[in-house]
């Protein structure tokens, strides 16, 4: 008999600008068609409203999705998304943390997030990888991946293990075996959909000279269907 259909939780942290609703769909959607190759059954939760699962065990597999909140923040829902979390490495369940979900996961099991001193990240960044599970360089010998970030995780908890850096972000890509792999950037994100958000009213408090700086790569080539194949090739390794 053919195997199970993976069950695939998408985790609702934020809500994309109308601009991006409007052309590009809202996170779940979003995140449905960059992780499409896994050719899962998708049920998301709207986290941000307080929304959680009743268990972790409801889904195969938790996605935690971007967010203009950060993961410091003093909101209601952050401290019940890191019991969540928590819970699914107690439970043994997989998780993959995006942007936001990077830095929660971190937070949420001893990590050090904070606002970074070297400003905006924004535009396809390119990663240095080493150390996937799986095998030694994964998805390629880089990671380029579609970034817009001010916050980083600047401690790392303890057992994770840093599988991608650059200059700009040190702790790009974290593995925590047996439970997690977290990217700091946006495989979710293309570059028609980024220059809707590069140019939407949320963005403009940037600036045009960082704005402009951003348009220069977000054209470039991304690995970002290679991670979502990564994933599901290699998904009972992390």
């Amino acid at each position: 008999m053919p195997a199970k259909p993976l069950k695939i939780g998408i985790l609702e942290c934020g809500r994309p600008v109308d601009e991006v609703v409007r052309n590009h769909g809202s996170y779940p959607e979003i995140f449905e068609r960059w992780l499409n190759p896994l050719n899962g059954e998708f049920q998301s939760f709207a986290v941000l409203d307080g929304i959680l699962p009743d268990n972790p065990m409801v889904c195969d597999l938790w996605v935690i999705t971007g967010s203009r909140f950060a993961a410091y923040e003093d909101h209601t829902w952050i401290p019940l998304l890191e019991t969540f979390i928590r819970d699914c490495r107690d439970a043994g369940q997989k998780m993959v943390g995006i942007c936001f979900g990077h830095q929660i996961i971190a937070r949420a099991l001893g990590g050090v997030v904070e606002k970074s001193d070297k400003g905006w990240g924004l535009g396809v960044h390119d990663y240095t990888t080493s150390g996937w599970p799986g095998f030694d360089n994964a998805p390629s010998p880089s990671l380029k991946l579609q970034a817009y970030h001010q916050d980083q995780v600047l401690r790392l908890p303890d057992g994770a293990k840093n599988i991608a850096t650059s200059d700009f972000c040190e702790n790009a890509a974290l593995w925590y075996p047996g439970f997690a792999l977290t990217v700091q950037g946006h495989p979710e994100m293309y570059s028609e959909l980024v220059l809707d958000l590069l140019g939407s009213s949320r963005s403009a408090k940037l600036g045009q000279d960082v704005l402009a700086n951003a348009r220069l790569t977000v054209g470039n080539e991304t690995t970002s269907g290679a991670l979502a194949v990564y994933l599901r090739d290699n998904i009972d390794l992390i």
